[in-house]
């Protein structure tokens, strides 16, 4: 917030949005990760950006109880699907959905990112929801159906996730988000990165 103002909580946040996602979750396998919510922060600093518009469709991969996907969507007007493996937290992300002002542009559904195929959405946002082999397959399956405004959104990006993104040569770097000023530390994976889908030429 400007002015010197205090920026609000993400528990202040879940109030204003009538949700609640705030925890962790340990229901995990060998390939996904803990549910970890991306800072309210983090997430104001993207809807800002402009690599989300209205007319997006925004897919979230390991949307946990929802948060990104109700969030970018309220502040940005774009329709969101958000899914994830656990029943436990899609039903919980429902439920959110169901309480949540402009819940109608967002769905959530059960499903394995390896054995879901984009269906219309453009833009697709990751958290390190799951492991690299996992996310070999989703780029698979995301270039197969990959629209020509297809934008990529990685936040903290590990090493591995950065070096088999730029081994896919249908993508090319379109920006980053530098996000070390919102936390103590200075560390350098506190950041967003997007990629986007090469043009013919590119």
């Amino acid at each position: 917030m400007s002015g010197g103002k205090r920026a609000p909580s993400d528990r202040e946040w879940d109030k204003a949005l009538r949700i609640q996602t705030v925890g962790r979750e340990d229901e995990t396998g060998v390939k996904y990760m803990p549910y970890e919510p991306t800072p309210y922060a983090v997430l104001e600093r993207l809807a800002d950006s402009g690599f989300i518009r209205p007319g997006d469709h925004l897919l979230d991969y390991g949307c946990g109880k929802g948060r990104a996907a109700l969030f970018l969507a309220a502040r940005t007007g774009c329709r969101a699907t958000g899914i994830d493996h656990s029943e436990k937290l899609v039903a919980m992300a429902e439920a959110n959905r169901a309480r949540a002002e402009g819940g109608q542009r967002v769905q959530f559904l059960r499903a394995s990112a390896e054995g879901y195929a984009p269906a219309g959405e453009n833009v697709f946002f990751f958290f390190n929801p799951f492991s690299e082999a996992v996310l070999r397959v989703v780029l698979r399956r995301v270039e197969r159906a990959c629209p020509p405004d297809a934008r990529l959104i990685f936040y903290y990006p590990s090493e591995d996730y950065l070096s088999c993104l730029n081994e896919a040569d249908w993508l090319c770097p379109a920006g980053e988000i530098d996000c070390r000023d919102l936390f103590d530390g200075d560390n350098p994976r506190e950041r967003l990165v997007v990629y986007e889908a090469a043009g013919p030429g590119d």
